[in-house]
């Protein structure tokens, strides 16, 4: 019997992460075919390793590039890359994050509408983003990259940018 491949569009609808620490601290996380060693220590200096607000950053932002690809995909939608940079804000009691922000820049020669079509897509099928965002605020933009050919920045007049707020 033939198998076929799992279509890259159907993501998988359960996921499965391994974790350990030693009585010293030291932890890591067995995720994706990938050991990645996390900051697990209480009450000490920082290891330089990537603690829990860290990860759940960078999920949400790995949530935002992959349906940037998607989006593209989907909407024909052609850039040549992206930035992004998040901004996670926690407060003490009781601990929980009350707001994410975002700022996506995408070097792309798309129209306005587009773009804006694209911040649509990406808030609206974001899995990460979607669960995140039932629990907490979530704003951010995404704004057009003027690409030169030494480097890449934001546009200054403001054009193109997509705002969520």
């Amino acid at each position: 019997m033939d198998e076929t491949p799992e279509s890259p569009s159907r993501a998988p609808g359960a996921y499965h992460v391994h974790g350990s620490v030693s009585a010293d601290g030291e932890a890591e996380l067995d995720l994706a075919a990938r050991q990645v060693a996390v900051d697990a220590r209480w009450g000490e200096a920082a290891t330089g390793d990537p603690g829990p607000a860290d990860l759940l950053g960078g999920a949400f932002s790995a949530c935002m590039l992959k349906n940037l690809a998607r989006a593209g995909s989907l909407l024909a939608f052609e850039y040549d890359g992206a930035e992004l940079d998040v901004t996670l804000h926690r407060q003490d009691t009781p601990p929980r994050f009350t707001h994410i922000e975002y700022t996506m820049r995408i070097a792309t020669e798309e129209s306005d509408r587009r773009l804006e079509l694209l911040h649509t897509n990406l808030r609206k099928y974001g899995t990460v983003f979607n669960t995140l965002a039932a629990v907490c605020e979530v704003t951010g933009t995404v704004s057009r990259m003027t690409v030169t050919a030494s480097s890449a920045t934001t546009d200054p007049t403001g054009g193109g940018a997509a705002t969520d707020r």
